[in-house]
C-alpha cells in the first residue's frame, strides 16, 4: 500500500454499500473529511448508522489519521 492511501476494512450489510470487505482510497487528515469522502464515493452509506474504528479503537468524535493507521467501518451492534 502506498503512503497515500489509506486501507478501509468494512464489516457487515456495510459490504453491500461498498461492494468490498476492504479497499484503498487516497489519504485524508481526519474521520470527518474520510465520512465526506466515503459519502461521496458510497452514496447508500449515508442513510446507515455506522461507527469508525481507528487502530482497533472506535471513534466518536473527529480524530486525526495517522499514514499506516487501520480504519474500519463497523455496523451497529446489537447484544444479546
Amino acid at each position: 500500500m502506498e503512503k497515500n492511501r489509506i486501507k478501509i476494512l468494512a464489516f457487515g450489510q456495510l459490504t453491500d454499500h461498498v461492494a468490498s470487505s476492504g479497499f484503498e482510497m487516497d489519504f485524508v487528515q481526519d474521520t470527518d473529511t474520510l465520512k465526506e469522502r466515503l459519502y461521496e464515493n458510497y452514496p447508500g452509506l449515508k442513510n446507515l448508522h455506522f461507527s469508525i474504528a481507528v487502530d482497533k479503537k472506535i471513534v466518536n468524535s473527529n480524530t486525526h489519521l495517522a499514514a499506516g493507521c487501520e480504519i474500519a467501518l463497523l455496523p451497529p451492534f446489537s447484544g444479546g
